[in-house]
């Protein structure tokens, strides 16, 4: 039995707390590791190393900084199959989904090489009268990031990347699920030259988040969950004065008009409703055919596309997608299923009820498909975070531009479409923060910003991009002025004033 400890101060450091949770392995059903669970004291302990860190990192020179992300991005290509394994160990994802929750990561560490001129300010000369006005990018201090189990390298390095790189020190608490990437990652920035204390992981529950939340020396916070905990942490962070940036929940929408190519759907659909088994706030768990003669091709399309899908162990090289991370998770995922049965929803493909030989305590789903969804439902209205795919069938391109417009989250939507001024005209009403045109999954490249509408994100700066280093700043604005000869400060004039 593994014991999976914090990250220090640059060193492993064993729970004091007595508290532990269990790290399971989705593919057979066992605990397999022990993480141990902080408690306000051990926040104390690494807050405490972070500030220490962080003073002396600040004053490291921009381009410096960025050596140190040059060379823990040569240090995780080199591992990525390695971490890969690791990852998928924990999560179930298949090793081609792991390194895509790496590489997504990676690449905003690429973005954030790029720092010395993202840091740049502005500058003024001859304000007023031998006036000049400049501006500053300067570092919060220590902040800290709550990341979710479903993406446990990506999201971590989404919030570290711009944090660290803007001289900022940073805490990081982990899902308890599949912690040990997380510790990994620190690792590796130690190895790349980052000093000692600036990087930081600290395990735990709801108890380290609240004590996160609280402490008077953590500046600002990223948090990447549900809606409900992503609300309630926003307002008790800002409670404490901190600058909060929560991103929630999704029920990503894709609409599809009866000019669209349906080869191409059926295989987007197939990867974004059902790959990582489902688990992403940006994965397409619901599709709108407008008008009933595209729904029928498009349903019988489906059916066949799912028959098609193999589900496998996260080290099977022939499957679309594994386990989903745990029983309760898979118990929630299942009730879910049943609600749409009960509220009149047609489950056309039925996944349930699905065992892998010789892995029969896993935490296997297979794909289920609904038919006939409305928006009244509950299971249309929550974000269910499996493999589970609804039609809702749409009359008109207006009802089918309503859907996501009203729906309480705003993360992604996509339409599929040949006509262009459709398309256009759909990206601009829609009421959502990241649309796609024929891409199934629009999540933005790193050197733009992640970030949904609604209830999908609490705060007023997106993840990663210049948002990210935003976020992680604050902007220092001098006026000088160095008088001249013998003139006296009688001479002085506000310069808005001329």
């Amino acid at each position: 039995m593994r014991n999976i400890e914090h990250f220090i101060g640059g060193r492993s450091v064993a729970g004091t707390s007595g508290r532990h949770g269990d790290v399971f392995d989705p593919n057979a059903g066992r605990v397999q590791a022990r993480v141990a669970l902080a408690d306000a004291a051990e926040l104390d302990r690494a807050v405490a190393s972070a500030v220490d860190g962080q003073r002396a990192w600040a004053q490291v020179n921009p381009q410096r900084r960025a050596r140190v992300l040059f060379e823990f991005k040569r240090l995780l290509e080199r591992d990525m199959d390695t971490l890969a394994r690791l990852l998928s160990s924990e999560h179930g994802k298949v090793l081609s989904d792991a390194r895509g929750d790496l590489q997504r990561g990676l690449e905003v560490i690429e973005f954030s090489c790029g720092i010395p001129h993202l840091l740049k300010g502005e500058y003024t000369q001859g304000a007023g009268p031998g006036i000049d006005v400049f501006s500053a990018r300067q570092p919060l201090g220590v902040v800290a990031g709550i990341t979710p189990f479903n993406f446990p390298a990506m999201i971590p390095m989404w919030m570290f990347g711009p944090a660290i790189a803007s001289g900022n020190a940073f805490i990081l608490k982990p899902s308890e699920r599949d912690p040990s990437v997380p510790v990994r990652l620190a690792e590796l920035m130690l190895e790349a030259g980052l000093p000692e204390g600036v990087l930081n992981v600290v395990h735990g529950d709801k108890d380290v988040v609240e004590a996160i939340l609280a402490h008077p020396l953590i500046k600002a916070v990223s948090f990447v969950g549900s809606s409900d905990i992503a609300q309630q942490v926003y307002a008790r962070g800002a409670a404490h004065g901190k600058r909060m940036q929560c991103m929630g929940g999704a029920k990503n929408h894709g609409i599809v008009l009866p000019d669209a190519d349906i080869d191409h759907v059926i295989s987007d659909l197939m990867g974004a409703a059902y790959g990582s088994a489902g688990e992403r706030c940006m994965a397409l768990p619901v599709v709108v055919p407008v008008g009933e003669e595209t729904a029928e091709r498009l349903r019988a399309r489906l059916v066949e596309a799912i028959a098609g899908l193999r589900v496998g162990t996260s080290f099977d090289a022939d499957a679309h997608y594994g386990p989903v991370v745990t029983a309760a998770h898979k118990a929630r995922i299942e009730g879910y299923i049943q609600a749409g049965v009960d509220e009149g929803a047609e489950l056309v493909v039925d996944g349930r009820g699905f065992t892998m030989p010789g892995h029969e305590q896993g935490f296997f789903l297979k794909p289920c498909l609904f038919d006939r969804v409305t928006p009244d439902m509950r299971t249309y209205r929550e974000e269910i975070f499996g493999p589970v795919l609804q039609i809702v069938r749409a009359d008109s391109f207006e009802q089918a531009l309503e859907l996501p417009s009203r729906h309480q989250y705003g993360n992604g939507v996509t339409i599929f479409t040949r006509n262009g001024d459709a398309a256009r005209e759909f990206a601009e009403r829609v009421e959502v923060g990241m649309v796609g045109i024929n891409v199934p999954i629009p999540v933005p490249v790193a050197y733009h910003g992640f970030g949904g509408w609604k209830r999908s994100g609490f705060g007023d700066l997106n993840q990663y991009g210049m948002d990210g280093v935003r976020f992680y700043t604050r902007t220092k604005i001098v006026t000088q002025r160095w008088p001249r000869g013998g003139a006296s400060a009688h001479d002085f004039t506000m310069p808005t004033m001329q």
